[in-house]
């Protein structure tokens, strides 16, 4: 690891299609560049907030002619700095009717320094009524990724991954001393866990938590939490976006990843341990049974 530098966390409120939104996240880039950033992410998805699954997969690119990630790396050769496209819809070779959620780590060069597809999906159905399947859009990734930096390694992730702290503390583990979440949280599920979460990830591994987030209303009236994120080793947010679009930066000093660990060395006190069976009877009649046994 090398010296202190400034990290920024790109807030987007994504259209539907991918022009207007190269044309925000590149605006907002390079004023974070301007304000002396040297990592600059942006959210899931920033390519597009296209609801509809068909219209998705008509819209979306392998990487060769994907315009947005042809837009990033340009804008990497442009600013000199390191991106992070947080996501982008991209078709693979292997299933023609699902995409990756791949993020993508950009050198200063423009070159792809890593990337990695969204391993957990966000199949879920919300007391609110809303109703996701990203498992029906969406092929899952098979592997954790660990990537260098200038200032140390960055383990990549995307949203519906923070509620899997395992993935986090493997990451960790291995070396990580930065973890990238960019998201797209449904505002209720935000305002319960968002902050909590990415605190917590920060304390469990602690290494400092990137969290680039969409706000706002999209396209067919979804919303998104916003309240981008810079958390540190210990927990503290050093930064955190207003509503709206934006960027927040701070300062970032590797050597408090350190300093974290030194202090509460939990990474290194795994201990093998015999996993619980799983019941698989009724509640209520475990109880009641367990409640008609004679006492000693």
């Amino acid at each position: 690891m090398s010296g202190r530098f400034k990290a920024a966390c790109i807030q987007l409120s994504s259209a539907r299609e991918v022009e207007p939104n190269i044309a925000a996240a590149s605006a907002l880039v390079r004023a974070a560049r301007h304000a002396g950033a040297d990592l600059i992410m942006t959210p899931e998805v920033s390519d597009m907030m296209e609801p509809k699954r068909a219209q998705r997969l008509a819209k979306a690119r392998d990487e060769d002619s994907h315009a947005m990630l042809g837009a990033f790396r340009d804008l990497a050769r442009e600013t000199g700095a390191w991106l992070l496209l947080g996501s982008a819809a991209v078709r693979r070779g292997d299933d023609a009717e699902r995409l990756a959620n791949r993020s993508f780590l950009i050198a200063p060069d423009g070159d792809v320094a890593a990337r990695y597809d969204k391993i957990h999906m966000f199949d879920v159905e919300l007391a609110s009524g809303e109703s996701y399947r990203e498992s029906n859009a969406f092929r899952p990734g098979d592997a954790a990724v660990l990537a260098p930096l200038p200032w140390g390694l960055l383990g990549m992730t995307v949203c519906y991954d923070l509620r899997f702290p395992h993935l986090y503390r493997a990451l960790a583990q291995a070396g990580a001393d930065f973890l990238s979440i960019p998201s797209a949280f449904t505002v209720p599920t935000g305002r319960a866990h968002w902050h909590v979460l990415l605190r917590a990830r920060a304390i469990e591994t602690g290494a400092f938590v990137f969290a680039p987030a969409q706000c706002g209303e999209h396209a067919e009236g979804r919303k998104t939490y916003g309240h981008s994120l810079i958390v540190a080793p210990w927990g503290e947010i050093l930064a955190e976006a207003e509503d709206g679009t934006g960027f927040v930066i701070a300062e970032i000093d590797p050597a408090e990843t350190e300093k974290a660990r030194r202090a509460v060395p939990s990474l290194s006190h795994d201990r093998p341990y015999a996993a619980p069976a799983r019941w698989r009877r009724n509640r209520s009649a475990r109880l009641r049974r367990a409640a008609r046994r004679p006492r000693p």
